[in-house]
């Protein structure tokens, strides 16, 4: 047993190496087949390689400066992800380490001693860094401060030196990143809302299949439930992406969009999102409704027989309907004449479930209560996910 025991501890750190080792070969499969968020990451990482550089060209070599490290530690730092988050982050980081040179030869000069200075200037500094003005760049305080006290560059002359190296530095970085291919982050948003409607169309179909097999119970809807959980994180990723594209846009110089990463379909207005998230409501409250349903500690009954199976081909029409959708936000292509014989079809199946609605009102509360609770969800899924087109 002991045996076996390290032989399966020992596969295990084998087993995490190759999944790492088929996420790399994917993730570079994806940046060579095309566009994609594989491909941007490679982009960012190359424009950061290049600003830092071409910073130490400029400063180190052109400029003479033997210790220019600032200038390409600032450039290589603010490739950011967007134009305006390099500029707000250069402003922060600037400011940053202008205060810490200053306290730095402050200290220095207070104390006359290397050690003692630091002593004096690194607590206070790591207080300051903690300022909200200075965002997740008020570690640079303290660490420009360790550089200018451990190099000797201290003084007036030292403190202008580490300030014009690391303007160089930002006015590369942010140069680089605005006018080489600037990141545009419009493609995350399609995605990620097509990818909610087809995730939500493949919640309604797994439910439909497990109604319409008659094989679900407690554990069944847990699985359901667990799925609409996910369909919420998807929703806050597409809320992100939102943010992100919108951010991408500011300070960009238009033409320079045609250059990189702009699709040409128009970005889809913030109301589809709106959409979506309330189709992810709706099926979140569908999953609960049937897992009340099952619930034999509940009164209320799920349908059965014919309705239960009428219910679950409508659900399924309807997760159809949420994958053409993610088609259409991708690439437009939706075939419309399988959709007007999918909603005419949805029509049959809604007429005969209303029905069944006002027979089950003469056998119960308990099943009707159910079953109009769940029509009533289908009816709110199918005015999101078809809007203007009326279900009665």
């Amino acid at each position: 047993m002991g045996d076996l025991g390290q032989g399966v501890r020992a596969t295990r750190p084998l087993d995490a190496v190759r999944r790492e080792a088929r996420r790399a070969v994917e993730a570079v499969r994806a940046a060579w087949r095309g566009p994609g968020r594989e491909r941007d990451l490679v982009v960012q990482s190359l424009k950061a390689a290049a600003a830092a550089v071409i910073a130490w060209l400029v400063g180190g070599v052109w400029m003479g400066d033997p210790l220019a490290l600032m200038a390409p530690w600032v450039a290589l730092v603010l490739v950011q992800a967007t134009v305006y988050s390099s500029l707000v982050q250069g402003a922060r980081q600037f400011g940053a380490i202008c205060v810490g040179s200053v306290l730095a030869s402050a200290a220095l000069a207070l104390t006359g001693d290397t050690t003692g200075a630091l002593a004096l200037s690194v607590p206070v500094l790591m207080l300051l860094s903690n300022w909200p003005r200075f965002g997740d760049q008020g570690i640079y305080a303290a660490t420009t401060a360790l550089f200018t006290l451990t190099s000797g560059a201290v003084g007036m002359s030292g403190v202008g030196h580490r300030i014009g190296q690391a303007a160089l530095g930002a006015v590369i970085g942010v140069a680089v990143n605005a006018l080489v291919l600037p990141p545009i982050h419009l493609r995350d948003v399609r995605e990620n809302l097509a990818t909610l409607a087809r995730e939500s169309g493949d919640v309604l179909r797994s439910v439909s299949d497990d109604l319409r097999h008659g094989d679900w119970d407690a554990q069944t809807a847990a699985g359901w439930l667990n799925a609409s959980a996910q369909l919420e994180r998807r929703l806050d990723a597409l809320r992100s992406a939102r943010r992100w594209s919108q951010e991408s846009l500011r300070l960009t110089y238009g033409p320079l969009r045609a250059l990189h990463r702009v699709p040409h379909m128009p970005l889809p207005p913030p109301d589809v999102d709106e959409r979506l998230g309330r189709v992810t409501g709706h099926v979140t409250a569908l999953t609960r409704a049937l897992a009340v349903a099952v619930d034999d500690s509940r009164t209320p009954a799920p349908p059965e027989g014919r309705t239960l199976g009428s219910y679950a081909e409508l659900l399924e029409l309807l997760g159809d309907v949420c994958d053409a959708e993610a088609d259409r936000l991708l690439d437009g292509s939706v075939d419309s004449r399988r959709g007007d014989e999918r909603e005419e079809r949805m029509r049959e199946l809604h007429r005969y479930l209303q029905e069944r609605l006002r027979e089950h009102a003469g056998m119960g509360a308990a099943h009707t209560a159910v079953l109009g609770t769940l029509l009533l969800q289908a009816e709110n899924l199918w005015a999101e996910v078809l809007p203007g087109h009326e279900s009665q």
